[in-house]
């Protein structure tokens, strides 16, 4: 999101929730399938002048470029929003000798080769983290949602926790790193995670209690602001909104937009309860925490834990059907039924984890060797980005 509103602005309706999604892509050589380590800077320049409402920006690495959507009030402009900003980029970088690439590793680079944005801010991480962030050559997909005002987005950000593990699952996008199979879903998260202030936060009860807590990670000068809480879900500290911050970045536009869609839905409801004081009590940090290591390992393979009976593990095409039942009158109401609905199509059809690793092993079974395997690789990815964008 790229416009701040006034805290508070959305209030507390079901009507007046805002979103926004962040996508991170990798620009690639259209002849080697590596990643271009210092793409031609034009890239940039295009779409700083065909952006239009949206924003796109430099990331961490030069081999990598963002995009930034503009406030929405619905799930139907989210869908527009996103096609707008992958056809700029897309544009962009064939213009200028890179194609776009929307997965969450790449498969075939080498770290060593990447060099960072010449930036004060990126070359203090460089400099503080070291190998830990050289190492995270990764990208995400975050969403915002701008709802009711700050204490209740805190709360109703608790209740999400829970949700988090099944909605990365749905997007998984890195099985490989450096080249070979890593026997993860989504290794972007064992990347990500050997950086401090990471994975699934702790249960907060009001914006005081999250200020507070900022406010002890600066007295120590850990942090300058909140921005650097690079938690599963926060309070963005630019926005009057809650960024989930989990997910792969989605190959497929359609992919990306069940997980817009389930976000806001849960976000109707739970506001919903929030302001009635009907929120269920909270699971513990480390069952969900658990719940997430699942999700990345074994993305819609998962068995996730069981919190309805006896205990026990669930399938999570079960827990994602028992979901979409739930959240049908919110759906409805957010007029994306179509797109909660896709969830069960993932669950049964694969994330592009899934079709990533399908055609490697056929491609290694049909003779290829181990790395123009992946080269194909790449090039499905880079056509499935293209998908639904008109590009």
């Amino acid at each position: 999101m790229i416009d701040s509103l006034p805290d508070g602005a959305t209030g507390s309706t079901d009507s007046h929730i805002t979103l926004g999604c962040e996508e991170e892509f990798f620009l690639v050589d259209p002849v080697s399938r590596d990643l271009l380590a210092d793409p031609d800077p034009q890239i940039f320049e295009h779409c700083r002048e065909n952006q239009g409402a949206h924003k796109v920006v430099r990331e961490f690495l030069r081999s990598q470029i963002e995009t930034n959507s503009r406030v929405c009030a619905s799930v139907a402009e989210v869908r527009t929003a996103l096609c707008e900003t992958r056809t700029t980029v897309i544009e962009a970088a064939e213009r200028h000798g890179a194609a776009v690439m929307a997965a969450s590793v790449h498969p075939l680079a080498e770290w060593r080769d990447q060099a960072p944005t010449p930036r004060d801010r990126y070359g203090q991480f460089a400099s503080t983290f070291q190998e830990t962030v050289r190492r995270a050559v990764v990208g995400g997909m975050h969403i915002h949602a701008g709802f009711a005002d700050a204490d209740t987005r805190v709360r109703v950000m608790t209740a999400l926790r829970r949700y988090l593990p099944l909605l990365h699952a749905l997007s998984t996008s890195s099985p490989f790193n450096v080249g070979h199979e890593t026997g993860f879903k989504s290794y972007r998260l064992i990347l990500f995670g050997s950086l401090p202030r990471t994975g699934m936060p702790g249960p907060l009860g009001s914006w005081t209690e999250y200020q507070q807590l900022v406010s002890e990670y600066q007295r120590m000068n850990f942090i300058g602001d909140g921005s650097e809480l690079w938690w599963d879900i926060r309070p963005s500290h630019s926005f009057p909104t809650v960024e989930i911050r989990i997910c792969d970045v989605c190959t497929r536009i359609e992919e990306a937009m069940t997980i817009v869609a389930l976000y806001a839905c849960l976000v109707r409801q739970l506001t919903r309860r929030a302001l009635r004081d009907e929120l269920p009590p909270e699971p513990m940090t480390e069952l969900i925490s658990e719940d997430r290591w699942m999700a990345q390992r074994y993305g819609v393979f998962a068995f996730l834990g069981d919190r309805t009976s006896g205990g026990g593990r669930t399938d999570i095409y079960d827990e994602t059907a028992r979901l979409v039942r739930d959240l049908a009158p919110d759906a409805r109401a957010l007029d994306c039924e179509a797109e909660v609905r896709h969830a069960l199509d993932i669950i049964r059809e694969g994330t592009s984890a899934d079709r990533q690793l399908d055609l490697y092993r056929l491609r290694r079974l049909e003779g290829d060797r181990r790395e123009e395997a992946l080269r194909r690789v790449v090039d499905m990815v880079i056509a499935e980005t293209r998908e639904g964008t008109g590009t």
